[in-house]
């Protein structure tokens, strides 16, 4: 067997298993958690990534006519909307799908396919400038997805996410600049031979680390209030759960205190407060504190943890006809939160309803 036909080989065969993989983080993600804008996300990126691997076939690059493959290059090059949209999903339990996104992936994908079909094989002046925009969409949205993944970090209490972030940050950048610095050494801008198998390598090795820590997270640890979908099969008895171990004497100890300082002191009113800061009021090492709140006391992010106790005080002022002069902002301030935006989507968020009209059904009566 030639050399040439091993590689090419052996390229497809690093293709199917990245397809096979993507095919069926797709089919996971749709099937249990299809109403949450990460699993959407997550499906239409591996979607997309299964169309960007047949389309950087050197194979398919060299004898397909251009204006056939515009549409799955715009499709591949679209793919890197859809990572940032797929981390801020991830990473930002609040997140919720908006216009922009869609609008941001449709003018990528028409620039993309538009080079591929029209410019490419033009002499037209602004012909460099559409293929440089091009080029640097996938840096630019990989920068993107970085800054989201980073942004909520040091707030974030699921430690097994927290791993998945830097993952992110660093093999999302690190494989876009490659790829990137690859095609553009490379004639007409197409990976061939051991580069291009090197990029399909890189990718297959990438996604398979996301895939199994995806995986290997429990639903509740990767996705808010997610719904696994029951199994088709007779219905039985449920099984009685098994008692909870004895609770940790340290955790205990730590509870209280920290209970203490959220009710008592009120350290939920400090300007710019934190998991190291408030460790350190409390002496003990930050991956205990962040535990106790997840796993204990059940929050996912610290700051929505110290939310809970602003509103709550909040809320109290609110309905105290005593305080019914006191303008909103003022509560808002008092309460520990620094502007009254924040303070009044959040309010909206747990309630319902905006302050004022939260602080007039309390009052209606009185």
């Amino acid at each position: 067997m030639s050399d040439s036909l091993s590689s090419t080989l052996f390229d497809a065969a690093l293709r199917g298993m990245l397809i096979a993989l993507l095919m069926l983080l797709a089919v996971v993600l749709g099937r249990d958690r299809p109403s949450l804008a990460a699993a959407r996300a997550g499906v239409a990126l591996t979607l997309g990534l299964c169309v960007q691997v047949v389309a950087s076939t050197p194979t398919f690059e060299a004898l397909v006519p251009r204006l056939w493959q515009a549409p799955l290059v715009a499709v591949s090059v679209g793919n890197a909307v859809l990572f940032w949209v797929f981390v801020q999903a991830l990473f930002d339990d609040d997140f919720a799908l908006r216009p922009v996104h869609g609008a941001a992936w449709v003018a990528v994908a028409v620039l993309a396919g538009f080079n591929c079909a029209v410019m490419a094989a033009s002499a037209f002046v602004v012909t460099p400038i559409t293929i440089g925009l091009q080029r640097g969409v996938p840096l630019l949205f990989a920068v993107l997805a970085a800054i989201a993944a980073a942004s909520h970090w040091r707030s974030d209490l699921v430690e097994g996410r927290r791993r998945l972030r830097g993952f992110i940050v660093v093999t999302g950048i690190a494989y876009t600049v490659v790829m990137l610095l690859a095609r553009l050494g490379s004639p007409q801008g197409r990976l061939s031979g051991m580069t291009a198998t090197i990029d399909v390598l890189l990718l297959l090795l990438i996604v398979a680390v996301v895939a199994w820590r995806m995986l290997r997270l429990t639903g509740s640890d990767l996705f808010p209030s997610a719904r696994v979908a029951a199994l088709a099969q007779p219905r039985a008895e449920p099984a009685s759960p098994p008692p909870p171990p004895p609770p940790d004497p340290a955790d205990e100890r730590l509870a209280e205190a920290l209970q203490g300082l959220m009710t008592g002191a009120r350290v939920y009113r400090t300007e710019d407060l934190t998991v190291a800061s408030l460790a350190a009021r409390l002496a003990v090492p930050e991956y205990r504190l962040r535990r106790l709140i997840n796993q204990r006391l059940g929050h996912r992010n610290f700051n929505a943890f110290v939310n809970g106790f602003r509103l709550e005080e909040a809320r109290a002022a609110l309905a105290d006809p005593a305080r019914r002069e006191l303008p909103v902002l003022t509560i808002a301030l008092e309460a520990g939160f620094q502007s009254i935006g924040p303070f009044n989507r959040a309010f909206k968020a747990a309630t319902g309803l905006t302050p004022t009209e939260f602080r007039r059904e309390k009052l209606a009566d009185s």
